[in-house]
């Protein structure tokens, strides 16, 4: 190779190092900042649990290894904690909300001005894992099986219209049929429990199995609540295992099919967190890349497998992508799912 070459490499490659250098020199710094993840239930619960996880291993995935803490902010399904980080709290990263899964979709299938801001123009960074919901009810409800809850009414326990207990079982009640009554007004599922085990309500539809198997999994072995059906298109291996029935079953057409699968899609963005839409790109960049980095922590992993919890992240961008291919769905069957979780009064 001829000496003018050999430089011309090597000046390059001095080039690409110092690029590089500059690069992670211009990276974003969080030290000395606190981070709040603003969690959208009470405390105890399976988003609480969530969220708790990955505030004691983000601080060291970003740099400056920043102090982060949770806030619980319950209220409106989570509406009240999500609608603080998109608008009212700093837009400089430093507030992360984590709502329920229903918000993300929340503009399609609820009125939009009940949310006070809009779900598809914030900044995702991902999902801790997808899930599958679930209905159970105590062992002495009236209807004690899927196959019940079509001529028996359970009453049913949930937080509000649009919070996944809520909305799930006035699904099956008007896409399906099912004869459930919900009552609504519980701060998270953790309450809802409750008021199951002091016969308050006969049940739930909402539960992830994920929460189920790491914070009542002594309930469940006991009889002390059944699981009755997945609200899922597939279900989960261990409850097919089980021979838990799903909702889906009871589809008779593809038009009840198609709603089923937009108002279940939920449960592929279980565990959501975002950043506010003013968020600077090179903060966002940061914190997507910190958060896949954290919930594939060994640390975390390890912790998560003494909780018994599912962790199987989703970045930001591909949140972003489903969104956008949702919203994208027909306007009819869109319709047709909004009027699914629409309380018949």
């Amino acid at each position: 190779m001829k000496p003018d070459a050999i430089r011309n490499l090597i000046l390059a490659a001095i080039a690409l190092v110092a690029t590089a250098a500059n690069a992670q020199e211009a990276a974003p710094s969080f030290k000395g900042k606190t981070i709040t993840v603003v969690v959208g239930t009470s405390a105890g619960g399976g988003y609480d649990t969530y969220a708790r996880l990955f505030q004691r291993y983000l601080g060291r995935h970003l740099t400056g290894e920043p102090t982060v803490v949770v806030n619980n902010m319950p209220g409106a399904g989570s509406n009240i904690a999500a609608a603080y980080v998109a608008r009212v709290a700093p837009k400089d990263g430093t507030y992360i909300a984590a709502p329920f899964a229903a918000q993300p979709l929340g503009p399609l299938l609820e009125d939009a001005a009940d949310l006070k801001y809009d779900p598809s123009s914030v900044n995702y960074l991902g999902t801790a894992m997808s899930d599958v919901f679930l209905c159970m009810v105590r062992p002495d409800a009236p209807a004690t099986t899927f196959d019940d809850v079509f001529t028996i009414t359970d009453i049913m326990g949930g937080t509000a219209e649009s919070g996944s207990t809520g909305y799930l079982p006035i699904v099956l009640d008007n896409v399906l049929g099912a004869k459930f009554k919900v009552v609504f007004g519980y701060p998270g599922t953790r309450e809802i429990t409750l008021a199951m085990q002091k016969g308050e309500i006969h049940g739930m539809c909402g539960m992830n199995w994920s929460s189920m198997v790491s914070q009542y999994a002594d309930l469940l072995k006991s009889g002390g609540v059944k699981i009755i059906a997945q609200e899922h298109a597939k279900g989960h291996p261990d409850m097919n295992g089980m021979n838990v029935p799903l909702t889906f079953s009871r589809a008779r057409d593809d038009g009840q099919r198609r709603v089923l699968e937009i108002i279940y899609s939920q449960e592929v963005f279980a565990r959501p967190y975002f950043v506010a839409a003013e968020t600077p790109a090179d903060k966002l960049r940061v914190l997507r890349a910190a958060f896949m980095e954290t919930w594939r922590d060994p640390d975390l992993l390890a912790e998560a497998g003494k909780m018994n919890l599912d962790v199987d992240p989703t970045s930001g961008e591909d949140i972003q992508a489903l969104l956008k291919k949702i919203y994208a769905s027909p306007p009819d069957i869109l319709a047709r799912a909004r009027d699914a979780i629409k309380l018949r009064r």
